[in-house]
């Protein structure tokens, strides 16, 4: 029987293949690693402690980049000690440039130093506050889709005959992964967020009045309420101080948001209980105001607070900051600055007050700055007088709030609302 041909192959190239088929079998657990978890916290050690076991490594760490400080920190740090650890995390942070990782991410090039004391980029610093000895790096950029990452590194690896390309492409590996990560913590913050909102919205809602219309006698008193946000910082409400009067009041919160929205739910809470049986628009102000000075530093609001007579059309009110309102009397519109103190919970003082004496047909419209702060697609704003000029030419429709809503919609098409809109009404009608 004829014999078979052999083949001879060298030890070493027997060798090189058993390598590939090593670092195959690696960047295959290496893949698994990554595709069993979208969770960072959990995916950053996993694949950083298969690293360091495979080049048998003292340690390894992963620097993250943050954008807004242009400095590299550490995000993962695997040693000995657990409190070396801390220290890296907890007090280190390395300029672009400073240091081997630093000279990495600027330069987006993989690196290694055999022997660090040799290399004058070497930062000394961490091993003087851990107590570590670092001795050789090898250190790989992590970038992807979006650009920089951070910097991923290995600390005195024992194995020598590593390929650092296949770190590289472990890294590259990683990179990506750390992005999906990200993206997928960021949608689940952005969905906690969102139902945090329509909760926030649903409470800010339920505080308002059941009806943004009401009348009582010959008087309507009618509202118009836009949030910028979901959730928004304008307030209106309608209360009764006695048989013949309704109190009508009009706010803007400073800020948006939830943080907003809580600060209005216990302002209307606090207004409705100050507010009960007390038909002076200052003094209910100045109750209010020292309530709401006990909110957290930088929550205030402007306001008006009035209330009207429905039977002899006598108007008193209170102003705390607040913008001018407009009066339409006889067809004339007029704009009308008051008297006014400051926002409410900035600082102690009385509030002033101003009574007006309204005709049959007369009516007020009170508003908040998202009115006139309304900006077209060239960034240029509305303005207040434009507005008063609109009501001018419209005084006598009885829709003109609603048309000015629509003049400043028109104004604006085409962007998203940059405040809360808010005007209420009150009208004697004819």
């Amino acid at each position: 029987m004829e014999e078979e041909p052999r083949v001879t192959v060298l030890e070493d190239y027997l060798k090189g293949i058993e390598k590939k088929v090593d670092n195959l079998k690696v960047l295959i657990e290496v893949s698994s690693l990554i595709s069993s978890t979208l969770d960072l916290n959990d995916l950053m050690p996993l694949v950083m402690e298969k690293a360091k076991n495979v080049m048998n490594a003292e340690a390894c760490s992963i620097l993250f980049y943050n954008r807004e400080t242009n400095k590299l920190e550490f995000e993962v740090a695997m040693c000995d000690e657990n409190s070396k650890s801390d220290i890296l995390k907890k007090t280190i942070t390395l300029e672009m440039g400073q240091g081997i990782a630093g000279w990495v991410a600027e330069n987006r090039k993989a690196i290694v130093i055999e022997d660090v004391s040799k290399d004058s980029r070497f930062f000394q610093g961490a091993d003087k506050m851990t107590g570590f000895t670092t001795k050789s790096i090898v250190a790989v950029p992590l970038v992807g889709r979006s650009g920089l990452i951070g910097v991923a590194e290995i600390i005195n690896p024992s194995v020598k005959d590593y390929d650092t390309e296949i770190f590289e492409l472990l890294c590259r590996q990683f990179a990506i992964a750390i992005e999906n990560a990200r993206f997928h913590k960021e949608s689940i913050e952005r969905e906690k967020l969102k139902q945090q909102l329509e909760i926030a919205s649903s409470l800010q809602k339920s505080f308002l009045p059941e009806s943004p219309l009401i009348r009582k006698g010959k008087f309507t008193i009618s509202a118009v309420n836009y949030s910028a946000a979901q959730v928004g910082g304008d307030i209106y409400d309608f209360v009764e101080p006695s048989d013949e009067k309704m109190g009508v009041l009009i706010g803007d919160v400073s800020g948006k948001g939830i943080s907003a929205a809580l600060y209005m739910a216990k302002f209307i809470s606090d207004f409705r209980y100050v507010s009960h049986g007390l038909d002076e628009p200052d003094v209910t102000l100045n109750r209010l105001n020292s309530l709401v000075s006990k909110a957290p530093r930088g929550m205030f609001l402007t306001a008006i607070y009035s209330v009207v007579n429905t039977v002899t059309g006598h108007l008193h009110l209170s102003v705390a900051g607040h913008p001018p309102f407009i009066w339409i009397s006889a067809g004339e519109v007029r704009v009308m600055t008051v008297e006014s103190g400051p926002p409410l919970g900035i600082m102690p003082v009385e509030y002033p007050s101003v009574s007006l004496q309204l005709r049959c047909g007369d009516r007020v419209i009170f508003l908040t700055d998202g009115v006139f702060d309304a900006k077209n697609s060239a960034g240029e704003r509305i303005g207040f007088d434009p507005v008063v000029e609109f009501a001018r030419r419209h005084a006598e429709d009885p829709q003109l709030v609603s048309r000015i809503i629509e003049y400043v919609d028109d104004f604006s098409k085409g962007m998203e609302r940059a405040d809360d809109l808010t005007m209420v009404e009150i009208w004697w009608n004819a």
